[in-house]
């Protein structure tokens, strides 16, 4: 085995290619030719003298040995980069690239704002923002931080839990006008629902009144969307009643543009949470936007 063959861009290499499970895909996260990858992978496996990845027309996969040298891998990376932030001392939290993922629409509402003034503050470090409302693979992806609307199960990310997203019925008021405003929740089954396709359950509503009750109302409509933004626009334009997190429409809400339906009902709010990767949580320009993100966050309007 010749040591100096094993060099830290051919250990990243290995790892993101070990995370993705395509050759295709890290060549282009990295900016590298498909070439390229392939001989670094050669090259680290010929300086160990074990095969760490097996290849084949589909996919690619870790070997037994690739498998141990991943998570060694792993955890020397966190620590060359933990060094070169303690070597630097206070300027080590000002240089480099957090990887963040938000759910799209409050992504694009409210996140990139808040990462907007913490680049103001810290303009050398860069920020690539993944917006989807997919489940995606978190470590697979190389996402350090991940804002999510959800209640979530077991992870192996670290969790930190950042309030409840609070959500109300809400319409233009030109669609009442025309078709009349609730009084109960049972009026909504005569009314056109703005749906979520991508969010089990969306045709039956989930109301609590004042003393507690219960509500289950039947939710339709000839509407279905998967995205936030396309709810906003489908209820400025009068396409009829929608459930919706506060945030999305406060702005809406407060310009008179839409109006809340049976308010004196409330909704299920959904908790809000950032996942943390745990080899990362370590890293300082990760830990600043970790705790800055936990305190603005709670201005955001709907979170509590």
């Amino acid at each position: 085995m010749d040591k100096s063959d094993i060099t830290l861009d051919r250990i990243r290499t290995f790892v993101r290619v070990a995370e993705r499970g395509s050759l295709s895909a890290v060549a282009r996260e990295l900016g590298l030719g498909q070439s390229t990858v392939t001989r670094q992978l050669r090259e680290l496996e010929q300086a160990l003298g074990v095969p760490l990845i097996s290849r084949t027309t589909r996919r690619v996969t870790m070997t037994d040995e690739g498998s141990q040298y991943y998570a060694n891998s792993v955890q020397i990376l966190r620590l060359v980069e933990q060094a070169a932030d303690e070597a630097r001392g206070t300027r080590g939290a000002s240089a480099g690239t957090i990887r963040v993922s938000s759910t799209a629409a409050f992504g694009v509402l409210h996140a990139t704002r808040l990462i907007f003034a913490f680049q103001e503050r810290y303009p050398d470090i860069g920020v690539d923002l993944n917006l989807t409302d997919e489940r995606i693979d978190l470590v697979r992806e190389g996402i350090d931080i991940a804002l999510r609307l959800a209640p979530l199960t077991d992870s192996s990310m670290k969790l930190r839990a950042l309030g409840q997203s609070r959500r109300l019925l809400v319409a233009a008021p030109d669609y009442l006008a025309k078709r009349g405003m609730p009084i109960v929740p049972r009026d909504l089954s005569d009314h056109e629902g703005i749906r979520m396709s991508n969010v089990a359950g969306s045709d039956l509503l989930e109301l609590h009144g004042e003393n507690g009750e219960r509500h289950r109302v039947p939710f339709h409509g000839r509407l279905r969307v998967d995205h936030g933004l396309a709810v906003r626009e489908a209820l400025v334009a009068g396409r009829g009643i929608a459930p919706t997190h506060r945030w999305l429409v406060d702005d809406l809400l407060a310009a008179g543009r839409l109006v809340p339906v049976l308010p004196e009902y409330l909704l299920p709010s959904v908790p809000l949470s950032m996942l943390i990767a745990p080899e990362r949580a370590g890293i300082a320009r990760v830990r600043l936007l970790v705790d800055d993100l936990a305190e603005r966050i709670g201005g955001i309007p709907g979170l509590e």
